[in-house]
């Protein structure tokens, strides 16, 4: 099995604060808007921009959730193990809000379908949009697109993309696997 590096920790320090300009950019002081990762992964990419929104760009009001996809997912019967739950925190209205979706990577899209259905328990979003660290093209089971992707990668099926943060393996490094 070998790894190359997509992103380094620099490389993932200058994405990240791209994609927190381009979401000021379209959201301003985000009054409108919250921010939900997609558990597992895409709740430390969303806890990390929404620090560095409040701390480097001064946004006061941030409205930061996380969302539990696992039993709204199409596949969750059909595996051997027990899947493990996580936690939902959404402790704000969604209705009539601006909802940024942000999870680590974008791959067949069934994730986010799941995350698109699940959100409904929380009431009715103005608009839905969604922001990942890295866009898997040319994989998708469903036409599913990110409105901020930090970077794009072209990954056969039998590679794998994973993304280390430094809150769970010690490290910022986005590396490509060959399986």
């Amino acid at each position: 099995m070998s790894q190359k590096v997509l992103l380094n920790s620099k490389e993932v320090n200058i994405t990240l604060h791209r994609l927190a300009c381009q979401l000021i950019e379209n959201h301003d002081n985000f009054s409108e808007t919250v921010l939900i990762g997609i558990q597992p992964r895409g709740k430390f990419l969303a806890d990390r921009l929404a620090q560095m929104l409040k701390k480097d760009y001064n946004i006061k009001n941030i409205q930061l959730g996380h969302l539990d996809i696992t039993f709204f997912r199409d596949d969750f019967r059909r595996g051997d193990k027990p899947l493990e739950a996580n936690t939902t925190e959404i402790d704000f209205i969604v209705e009539n809000k601006n909802v940024v979706f942000i999870d680590d990577v974008l791959y067949t899209g069934r994730s986010i379908r799941s995350a698109l259905t699940a959100i409904q328990s929380f009431g009715r979003p103005n608009n839905i949009e969604l922001l990942t660290l890295i866009d898997r093209r040319f994989s998708r089971h469903l036409p599913i697109q990110p409105n901020y992707r930090g970077r794009q990668v072209d990954a056969i099926d039998n590679q794998k993309v994973k993304v280390n943060w430094v809150e769970n393996e010690g490290e910022d490094t986005v590396y490509l696997i060959d399986k």
